[in-house]
């Protein structure tokens, strides 16, 4: 599952300054072949794993050094990364959720890659955030994702509807769409990172912000959604649907519209004649920005004490976020470059996909603003969901949530 949507997991801070700082503390550990390098990711999926293992192959060739591919599932990079650094076996080259990458970079463990050599030249802002903890950059995107508004061309186009573009016109065209079986719209609000990865379009192009949850711009993003399930628009099994699930629910026709991300495009694909489109995720008034999260993974260098094989680590990732490698893997796997000029090759081969290219040139990392405190205020969020969506006025909810995130409990 490399580079998709991958919900994090807390490791406590402490837990990993303890494990991080005695690998720093006692050198590099184990011996290792100065021409074999190990790079661990989560591409556990058949496709993702040959990808990567293509990737490496030409890297390694390009740069005279073999690199092996190690993967587990997303859900156990960190404890695996964890575990790696108390026995000293640190990988080469880690590949970090972003939203992970803040922990490790606080407890010391990562190289900054601008001391190793690599710049973030044509890189968009947003994206080199995506990469960064307080303002020093240790992670390198190859392609990143986004959330955009995926919609049932034919279910449209036989209702006479348009493809909404603001709030106003979404509520009004999930209503017309719901119809028997089927939701006129479809997403994730269940009480995990896939409901707040889904929230944070709605929260920021309202104007809300995380270190604020009870202010008046998030409580109106989460009435909005209210709005929909009064409406009937949504099914109440909302609450409880991961993203996936929200894939699921489209492709069986059981809703017309759907916000989800360009890792679903391939199941997408696999079901003939299902006609789909994709567009911006609609926008509180014509004419604002619509802010969307960005997800997928960054490449970083652990810090293991040696500083020959860091060098060589970050040549690798170099060739790995290298314009070509992006438009190859990007291509493959329905990302968006992080490059801007490989960025605007890709547009030329994926047209299909331009509005998520628009999107992510708008889209905000969830740890920005807040590096590893994020963990503690996606928890509160996903809690104040599951409240006001089952009831609860959503100021009562958020302002709940708020006290929970500044006390990190």
């Amino acid at each position: 599952m490399s580079n998709r949507f991958t919900p994090g997991v807390a490791v406590p801070l402490t837990v990993v300054s303890a494990l991080i700082g005695g690998v720093v503390l006692s050198g590099c550990g184990q011996q290792r072949d100065p021409d074999v390098y190990t790079v661990l990711n989560s591409s556990t999926d058949e496709s993702y794993h040959r990808w990567d293992a293509q990737t490496l192959a030409r890297c390694g060739k390009q740069l005279g050094v073999t690199i092996e591919q190690q993967s587990v599932p997303a859900s156990q990079v960190m404890t695996k990364a964890l575990r790696m650094a108390s026995s000293k076996s640190l990988p080469d080259v880690l590949q970090l959720d972003a939203s992970e990458m803040p922990t490790f970079a606080e407890a010391g463990g990562l190289i900054p890659l601008k001391d190793l050599g690599l710049s973030t030249r044509d890189i968009p802002e947003g994206i080199v955030n995506f990469g960064s903890y307080e303002g020093t950059y240790y992670g390198a995107a190859r392609t990143v994702n986004t959330l955009a508004l995926f919609y049932n061309k034919d279910t449209l186009d036989k209702a006479g509807l348009k493809v909404p573009t603001t709030w106003a016109e979404m509520r009004e065209t999930a209503k017309e769409l719901t119809h028997g079986k089927r939701y006129g719209l479809a997403l994730s609000a269940g009480g995990a990172e896939d409901g707040v990865f889904q929230f944070t379009p709605f929260m920021w192009s309202n104007g809300g912000d995380e270190t604020k949850l009870d202010s008046p711009e998030v409580a109106g993003a989460l009435d909005y959604w209210k709005s929909l399930l009064k409406d009937g628009s949504l099914s109440k099994s909302t609450v409880n649907w991961t993203q996936a699930d929200v894939n699921d629910q489209f492709m069986a026709g059981n809703a017309a519209m759907m916000i989800n991300g360009p890792w679903q495009v391939e199941t997408l694909n696999s079901k003939k004649g299902l006609n789909w489109g994709i567009a911006q995720i609609p926008v509180p008034e014509a004419g604002d920005d619509s802010v969307g999260p960005l997800g997928g993974g960054v490449l970083t260098v652990p810090n293991t004490g040696d500083s020959e094989r860091e060098k060589m680590s970050a040549k690798i990732i170099g060739c790995m976020a290298g314009e070509q490698e992006q438009i190859t893997y990007a291509i493959n796997s329905w990302m968006v470059p992080a490059n801007e000029k490989a960025a605007a090759v890709w547009r030329t081969k994926a047209p299909e996909l331009a509005a998520l290219a628009d999107q992510v040139a708008t889209a905000r990392s969830r740890t920005a603003k807040l590096g590893a405190r994020w963990s503690s205020v996606s928890l509160a969020l996903q809690s104040a969901f599951q409240s006001a969506l089952t009831g609860e006025p959503s100021e009562t909810a958020l302002k709940r949530a708020q006290k929970r995130a500044t006390s990190g409990n």
